[in-house]
Order: structure tokens, then sequence, then C-alpha cells
């Protein structure tokens, strides 16, 4: 009886591992720049993107990423992520998992 029982949750647990793997997100890069969610694409012309940016996100707004020369703006799902703010206003290629909508960020680096 103990080795059915082995077996079975040796077996459930390789096709719960085997489910898992096949639904993972695949990493995507995108590239684009890192705005606000009050901005998006467009900060009003004449003024430091980077400094609206910031003054945006200390008011509340969300970090997002504006791409397609700021016509599609898709949100950043973990705003926490330090290297937002140091990238605020900067053209980046992002790097991470598209999930439910948002990108889980796992890498940014400037764009050349």
């Amino acid at each position: 009886m103990r080795i059915r029982s082995a077996l079975a949750i040796l077996t459930f647990a390789a096709v719960v591992f085997a489910s898992g793997a096949a639904t993972g997100a695949q990493q995507q890069t995108w590239k684009g720049m890192i705005s606000d969610s009050m901005c998006g694409g467009d900060h009003g012309g004449e003024v430091d993107v980077v400094e609206c940016t910031q003054k945006c996100i200390k008011q509340g707004d969300k970090y997002v990423l504006a791409t397609d020369n700021g016509t599609k703006v898709v949100p950043i799902a973990n705003q926490n992520f330090a290297p937002l703010a140091a990238n605020a206003g900067k053209i980046v290629n992002v790097t991470g998992e598209l999930k439910d909508g948002a990108i889980v960020v796992a890498k940014i680096a400037v764009a050349p």
C-alpha cells in the first residue's frame, strides 16, 4: 500500500510540475519610454520628460511603458522594481513577462 501511495504522489507531482512548466510565460523585450500613468506617452511638448515623470510618480501615478512612439501604454506590475526610478523618462529596453495585461519587469537597459 505504501508503494502505491508513494507512486501516486510522485505521479501527481510530475503532472503538476509539467503542466506548470508548460504554461509558464516567456520573457519578452519591449522598447519604449518609462513614463507615468497620467501622461502616458505625451508629456505636453516642451516639458522635461524626466522631471514630469518623476513629479507624476511622486503624486501617486504608476509607472508604465509607452511604446510605439507613445501611442501604446502598457502598465508595469512590479512598481517597486528599483531601476524604474533611475530610468524614468528614458527610452529603454524592458525585459519581462506579460501577465494580465501588465509587464512584470525583470531587467531594464538603456536603449541604444
